[in-house]
C-alpha cells in the first residue's frame, strides 16, 4: 500500500499558501465513541497540563456549564483552571448568532469570558463568508519538553450540551432542544478521535494559522462589531508562544490533515482561494473503493457528493455502501423540517438509480425505541483508508465552513486487519448489540452487508408487528426518508441550495463543477 495512491499529494491538496506538511508519518490514533468517552478523556488530559503548557482549542459551540463528567467539572471550569495555573489556553469559537435564533452567541461569549477572566484568551471569530460558520472541533495540547506526551482531539463532538451520551444511547443529562422524536434527552452518537505523534505539529499549526490570520475578526456589518464593543470581547489576538517541535514518531498510522476554508473577501492569510482538500480526498479515495464504504453522517446531502458515490457503484459492479444517518432532521418546524429533508431524498435517489441493490442507508435507535441522533462524521473505504472529522458530506462542509479533518492509513495493516477496519468493526458491533469479539461474520465486506441488512430487516419486521414479541438484537432500522409534496418542494428546494447547503467554491471551479 503506497500512502500516495490514497493519499492527496502537495498539489492535489490545491492551497500552496499554507505549510502544513502533505501528510504525517509515525502516529498513533484512538477513536473516542462517544462524547462521555471522550470528554472524561479530555479532562485527564487537561488536568496533567503543567504551567507553561499549551491548550488551543477551536469550535462552532461552548457551553460554559456542560459538565465533562457527571460530578464535573464543566468546560469552563476544566480550561479556566489550567489558565489559573499557568497553561497557556487559547480558544477560538465561532461568533454565531443570536440565541434567539436557537444557536449559541451568549454560550459562546460567555465560556469565552470565563476563561478570559482566569487568565487566557478566547477570540469569537466571524472571519466566514455569509451564512457560513466555524465548524472545526479540535483541542491541542503541547508540553514543551516533554514531546511525547502531546496529544490532539479532533472529530465531531463539541465542547457543549446534548454531546455527553454513551453507548447505551439515554441522551444528555444537560440536553440541547431539538425534535421532539428524540425526546427531552436526545440520544446522541458520535466520534472523536485522539491522535499522537507528529500529526499534533499539523494540527496545532492548523491552530496557528487562523489565530495569526491578521482580517479582523468580526466582517458582517457595524452593529455585531458595536455589540461586541459594548461587551468588551477581545478584537485582537495577542502572539502565540513559538511553536514547539512536532512530537516523536510513536506509531504506525499514516495521517493526513484535511481542512475546508471558503473563498472570501478578505482573503485567509493561509487560504486566499479557500481550502477544499476534505473534498479532494473524499474524491480520490472514493474513486479509488472496490468492495465496501462504511460512513456515518449528520446529513449526507447534497447532489454533488451523491454523485460521487453513484460513479463509484456504477464503475465497479462488486461495491456496496453503508450508511447511517439520523432517522429524522434535528429541527421539526413547518418551515426548517422540508429543506432539511428534501436534501438527503435527493442525494439518496441518486444513489439509489446508480446502485439500488448496492446501497444500504440504516437510523438507529436505542432500546426504548427513541430514535438515535447520528452526529458522527466517519468514513472507511475497504478497511484501508478512513477518515475522522468535523465535516459532513454535503456542499456545505465541502466548501463553505471551516472543518478539520484526519484521513487515516495503517502501515501496519495485514490481513487481520488495521485501524480502518478496527474502527469499522467497532462501529458495526454496537449498532449489532454485538460483544467486542463477536465480529468474525462482519470482517468480509459482502458477509458484513448481509449481517447488517438482516439485523435491519428483523428489527423492521418486528416494528411492524407492534413490538409486543421480545426485541431483537440490533439498533438499526433501514433507513426510509420521507418524500415532500410537490408543494413544499417549490419553495424548499431553493431554500436548501442556497442557505442549508451553500456553496463557497471560487466562481471558475463552481463553473467547472471541480473542487
Amino acid at each position: 500500500m503506497a500512502a500516495l495512491d490514497w493519499f492527496l499529494n502537495e498539489q492535489e491538496r490545491g492551497n500552496p499558501d499554507s505549510s502544513i506538511p502533505t501528510w504525517c508519518a509515525g502516529n498513533s490514533a484512538e477513536p473516542l465513541i462517544h462524547g462521555i468517552t471522550y470528554f472524561d478523556r479530555l479532562a485527564t488530559e487537561v488536568d496533567s497540563l503543567r504551567p507553561g503548557d499549551h491548550l488551543f482549542f477551536t469550535d462552532w459551540r461552548g457551553d460554559p456549564d456542560e459538565r465533562l463528567r457527571d460530578d464535573g467539572p464543566t468546560v469552563a471550569a476544566l480550561f479556566a483552571a489550567a489558565a489559573r495555573r499557568g497553561v497557556i489556553v487559547k480558544g477560538l469559537l465561532w461568533r454565531s448568532h443570536v440565541d434567539k435564533m436557537a444557536y449559541s452567541e451568549e454560550e459562546n461569549r460567555n465560556l469565552g469570558d470565563d476563561i478570559r477572566e482566569a487568565g487566557g484568551e478566547v477570540l469569537l471569530d466571524q472571519r466566514v463568508r455569509r451564512g457560513g460558520s466555524h465548524h472545526q472541533k479540535l483541542v491541542v495540547l503541547r508540553r514543551p519538553g516533554r514531546p511525547e506526551q502531546d496529544i490532539a482531539f479532533v472529530g465531531g463532538i463539541d465542547l457543549c450540551h446534548s454531546r455527553r451520551d454513551g453507548p447505551d444511547h439515554h441522551g444528555d443529562p444537560q440536553p440541547l432542544q431539538m425534535s421532539r422524536e428524540y425526546g427531552k434527552n436526545p440520544p446522541w452518537h458520535d466520534v472523536q478521535l485522539a491522535v499522537r505523534g507528529p500529526v499534533v505539529g499539523a494540527l496545532d499549526l492548523t491552530f496557528r494559522e487562523r489565530w495569526n490570520d491578521p482580517a479582523p475578526l468580526d466582517q458582517h456589518g457595524p452593529i455585531a462589531t458595536v455589540m461586541d464593543r459594548l461587551k468588551h470581547a477581545d478584537p485582537h489576538a495577542d502572539r502565540l508562544p513559538d511553536q514547539p517541535p512536532d512530537p516523536p514518531a510513536c506509531g504506525p498510522l499514516d495521517i493526513q490533515v484535511l481542512r475546508t476554508y471558503p473563498a472570501m473577501r478578505p482573503r485567509y492569510s493561509f487560504a486566499r482561494n479557500g481550502e477544499r482538500s476534505i473534498a479532494r480526498a473524499y474524491t480520490k479515495a472514493i474513486r479509488r473503493a472496490r468492495h465496501l464504504i462504511y460512513l456515518e453522517d449528520q446529513y449526507l446531502w447534497s447532489t454533488e457528493v451523491a454523485n460521487l458515490f453513484a460513479e463509484a457503484l456504477r464503475a465497479t459492479p462488486t461495491l456496496h455502501l453503508i450508511a447511517v444517518v439520523p432517522r429524522h432532521p434535528d429541527v421539526d418546524g413547518r418551515l426548517s423540517l422540508p429543506p432539511n429533508q428534501i436534501g438527503r431524498e435527493q442525494a439518496l435517489a441518486v444513489c439509489r438509480m446508480a446502485a439500488p441493490d448496492r446501497i444500504h442507508v440504516f437510523d438507529l435507535e436505542n432500546h426504548e425505541g427513541t430514535p438515535v441522533y447520528v452526529h458522527a462524521k466517519v468514513c472507511v473505504i475497504d478497511d484501508t483508508w478512513c477518515s475522522v472529522g468535523s465535516d459532513n458530506f454535503n456542499r456545505r462542509s465541502w466548501t463553505h465552513d471551516s472543518e478539520v479533518s484526519c484521513a487515516i492509513l495503517d502501515s501496519a495493516a495485514d490481513e487481520s486487519g488495521g485501524f480502518a477496519r478496527n474502527l469499522r468493526l467497532a462501529l458495526m458491533r454496537e449498532h449489532l448489540d454485538r460483544a467486542p469479539t463477536d465480529d468474525e461474520d462482519l470482517v468480509d465486506p459482502l458477509s458484513a452487508v448481509k449481517a447488517m441488512t438482516s439485523a435491519g430487516a428483523r428489527l423492521r419486521s418486528w416494528s411492524d408487528a407492534g413490538r409486543a414479541d421480545p426485541r431483537p438484537p440490533g439498533r438499526i432500522f433501514p433507513h426510509a426518508p420521507e418524500h415532500l409534496p410537490w408543494h413544499q418542494r417549490v419553495w424548499s428546494l431553493p431554500a436548501y441550495r442556497l442557505l442549508y447547503d451553500p456553496d463557497g467554491r471560487p466562481w471558475r471551479s463552481r463553473r467547472a463543477n471541480s473542487w
